[in-house]
């Protein structure tokens, strides 16, 4: 946690455009939030790709203060400290647009807030800036130390407050769930709320983590993964019990208390307990084999050297280190780096680069203790948590963490033995992805200036839009955004858009771009009461703010999708924003494209010009994501569908596909051939069902 006395660094300002959000606790519920309901947020298609995204790096220049508004500030601080509580407790301080500037918490708020209302105190410029921004301050007392640092966090994460250490942490890790909830209890990977009854195992850093220890288990223990509706069918084993990847409950190749059995192993195994679990198969497989039972025994070898598999997949699996979170930071250019690996049950679960915003001039172990706080504000944590530095409030941040998981956490910095080991290990981690990073952004910024002069774009893009349409003869239609910046693409900031257009003609590709472009900047032209100044302005901002307003957008077309999109631009009154379309080389060919922009002759760049490479990429990358969407969108419809608009499936053909082929999935799945091997399915049949799975969208 970051300990917000004066004489400590604080973050550096960031102009945040997110209208103030108040908290889930039991803060005054002020709330202005920005209505998303027609642009839903879409996650990227690698779930196990880390987003990190480096924040520019600020100076911390002395700039000057108007000594009038730097009053103002103290007078505002002077009047929350006659009223603010002498108990521990979490403030806020606000500018006059209700915006939250900083989050902090303290013992003694009384006295806190004091600290910063000394005119003559020798506080950092940052800090200045900071009180002459505050025109009220807003105190919630807790009950103790300990709430209040809990309180900080949660508050710190909602709120993002400029002048605060931000963890940007958009994506919730995947966990493995046994569940409980059916007398055969299925093995899944889960996200989320942990509601649905059953033991959770985690967290791991990725899903390819998860998917891989998933296929392990599944030799080791044979737990089945099929749906509960998907057990509840059969009427014979499926293709995993085949291929010695399920016992075969549904059917009963298992008895109930045998299949419990292996239920209980694979707990056992991922609670800890993987040392005894294996001596227990290598017992059993050298009784089978004893017995002559050569089979058997084979089963108990495949299913030991599935768990060997498991432990050697995991890279460094510690000895002496049962359940372990490890943080290492490394500084370097003025940019942040923590490296966390996840070790349970003496393995490694996986590791995940993290690179938070905060000003350059605070120390690792600033820019640390304020990391662990917020990482664990929704993530439970284990019993011991290992950092590379030394932070100043380690006891209390223990205190919080083991209040929080309900059993004793501790927090130490090792010096010696396996620990340190595991310590280093990570330091290298860190000091890798930050360096790969470094040179990523610096790339980046290169393109981006190589735009402008190739382009000849006013300015250097701090934010790139990328829009593009995608369906299949006009059905499923859906558009997409994505965006890209100095630090890449900015996967939190794509949106799709379900197409709604009441009339659109199907395939009309220009009334799906003026629908998606119109329900765009209409939202960016009327933003929520206190959002609409800063949006306008933003583009002037000249810290490490991200901006909402677009310098240049790109489409996927020609001339004609060109003009369209500069009708609908005059239309809205948006001059500011500069246009660009890209159209395909012939036969598609990459590196041939023509790029057309207003009032200008067609540009044709070099197939090897990196400005036309990275161009590519932008686009490439919008085709991927919309694809997509409509992939997704097209299931949801095919799901509940069913098989009824495949022309010629009837009922018949619709009852022997699925019990041939048990789900619609592997009947997607399905070549010609194995269609063509369904009783009643004829070859042609076969081909319109292929078709229609594997229709290309436009």
């Amino acid at each position: 946690m970051v300990h917000d006395s004066p004489e400590r660094p604080t973050p550096a300002p960031k102009t945040d455009l997110k209208a103030r959000r108040g908290s889930k606790s039991d803060l005054p519920q002020d709330d202005l939030t920005l209505d998303t309901s027609d642009v839903d947020p879409e996650t990227s298609a690698a779930e196990e790709e880390e987003d990190g995204r480096l924040p520019e790096a600020q100076e911390d220049t002395s700039e000057a203060i108007a000594e009038g508004t730097l009053s103002v500030g103290h007078a505002a601080i002077e009047n929350a400290v006659r009223l603010a509580p002498t108990s521990p407790g979490v403030y806020r301080m606000l500018n006059a647009g209700n915006d939250v500037l900083y989050v902090g918490k303290a013992k003694n708020v009384k006295k806190r807030l004091s600290s910063y209302a000394r005119a003559n105190a020798p506080l950092p410029a940052r800090i200045l800036r900071m009180i002459a921004a505050t025109t009220h301050v807003e105190i919630v007392s807790t009950m103790t130390e300990t709430e209040a640092l809990l309180l900080e966090a949660n508050l710190i994460k909602q709120l993002r407050p400029r002048f605060n250490v931000q963890l940007r942490d958009d994506k919730s890790f995947p966990y493995i769930l046994i569940t409980g909830d059916h007398w055969a209890p299925q093995i899944l990977k889960h996200r989320g709320a942990q509601s649905r009854p059953g033991r959770y195992f985690g967290p791991f850093a990725n899903a390819g983590a998860v998917n891989r220890t998933i296929t392990a288990l599944q030799r080791a223990f044979l737990i089945r993964s099929c749906t509960d509706g998907f057990f509840e069918s059969r009427s014979r084993p499926c293709l995993l019990y085949q291929i010695k990847r399920c016992s075969g409950p549904c059917t009963r190749e298992i008895d109930f208390p045998g299949y419990g059995e292996l239920v209980r192993e694979a707990t056992e195994f991922l609670s800890g307990r993987s040392h005894a679990v294996k001596e227990l198969l290598a017992a059993e497989m050298e009784k089978a084999s004893g017995e002559l039972e050569f089979e058997t025994a084979a089963l108990y070898r495949d299913r030991l050297a599935a768990l060997s598999a498991i432990q050697s997949q995991q890279g460094i699996n510690p000895r002496t280190v049962e359940e372990a979170d490890v943080f290492a930071i490394h500084q370097e250019g003025g940019y942040s780096c923590v490296e966390v690996f996840f070790f349970r049950t003496g393995q490694n679960w996986g590791n995940r680069a993290y690179f938070p915003k905060a000003e350059k001039t605070f120390t690792p172990e600033e820019v640390l203790s304020s990391f662990l706080a917020q990482f664990y504000d929704d993530k439970p944590p284990p019993k011991l948590i290992l950092l590379s530095h030394e932070i100043e409030e380690s006891a209390l941040l223990a205190d919080a963490l083991s209040v929080k998981a309900g059993s004793k956490v501790e927090v130490s910095v090792p010096k010696r033995g396996e620990k340190k080991e595991l310590i280093g290990h990570a330091l290298t981690n860190a000091r890798e992805a930050l360096g790969r990073k470094l040179a990523d952004t610096a790339t980046q910024s290169r393109l981006l200036e190589g735009m402008v002069t190739t382009l000849g774009l006013p300015h250097t893009p701090k934010r790139i839009e990328v829009y593009d349409n995608s369906h299949i003869q006009g059905t499923n239609a859906v558009g997409a955004m994505i965006v890209a910046g100095p630090d890449g693409f900015m996967k939190n900031q794509y949106r799709k858009f379900n197409i709604k257009s009441e009339g659109l003609t199907p395939g009309d590709d220009y009334g799906m771009m003026r629908e998606v472009l119109e329900r765009r900047f209409k939202r960016l032209l009327k933003p929520p009461e206190g959002e609409a100044a800063k949006a306008k302005d933003n583009d002037k901002a000249d810290d490490d703010s991200f901006p909402q307003w677009p310098d240049l957008v790109i489409i996927d077309g020609g001339r004609g999708q060109l003009n369209a999109v500069r009708e609908i631009f005059e239309k809205l009154g948006l001059a500011r924003v500069s246009l660009m379309a890209v159209a395909k080389g012939p036969e598609r060919d990459a590196g041939r494209e023509t790029l057309f922009m207003p009032d200008r002759e067609a540009i044709k760049l070099e197939p090897r010009d990196p400005v036309l490479y990275f161009i590519q990429r932008l686009r490439d990358e919008a085709h991927r994501f919309v694809i997509g969407s409509h992939r997704k969108l097209r299931k949801k419809d095919i799901r509940e569908a069913g098989l009824q608009e495949i022309p010629g499936i009837g009922p018949s053909r619709k009852r022997a596909l699925l019990h041939h082929f048990g789900t619609l999935k592997e009947i997607e799945r399905a070549s010609i051939a194995d269609l063509g091997k369904v009783p009643g399915v004829s070859a042609e049949s076969a081909r319109k069902i292929f078709e229609f799975f594997h229709a290309q969208p436009g």
